[in-house]
């Protein structure tokens, strides 16, 4: 899956990435960066709105998931199971959010449980890097369903 594929799937299916803006930066294996502007995403305090540090973490976080089971041709569901956020300091401009396996070494038993028993579980972290600090931090856990 390409980065522009990625984008149209985003922006069919998930109509908010339209409205934040969200693009597709990059994706890698191990690795995907979603980035947004500030403007649509804004708060009254001219920083970025904490539901849309929340949407762009998750959503790097699923996305990351996603591709890698595409690139392997596997065919699932795939929902959050559990997330968790921390917010750290303000995002004053425009923002990117960088998804990671929180074990890579974990993504071959994770395929090899969802192929036998239809269903896994794998855990990803993001973060957003803002002016060179962490600005907010996720980790989450996804269910995967063979279908």
């Amino acid at each position: 899956m390409t980065e522009q594929d990625l984008q149209v799937y985003l922006n069919t299916h998930i109509p908010l990435t339209q409205a934040m803006q969200i693009q597709v930066l990059s994706i890698a294996s191990d690795q995907l960066i979603l980035q947004a502007p500030l403007a649509p995403n804004k708060n009254p305090h001219h920083t970025v709105f904490g539901g849309s540090i929340a949407t762009i973490l998750t959503l790097a976080a699923w996305s990351l998931v996603h591709t890698r089971l595409e690139a392997e041709a596997i065919s699932s569901t795939l929902v959050v199971r559990r997330s968790a956020l921390e917010y750290q300091r303000p995002v004053e401009g425009d923002f990117a959010a960088k998804a990671y396996f929180a074990d890579p070494t974990q993504w071959e038993s994770f395929k090899q449980t969802l192929q036998t028993k239809g269903k896994a579980k794998i855990a990803v972290e993001a973060v957003i890097d803002y002016a060179g600090q962490v600005s907010a931090q996720f980790n989450g856990e996804f269910v995967a369903l063979q279908v």
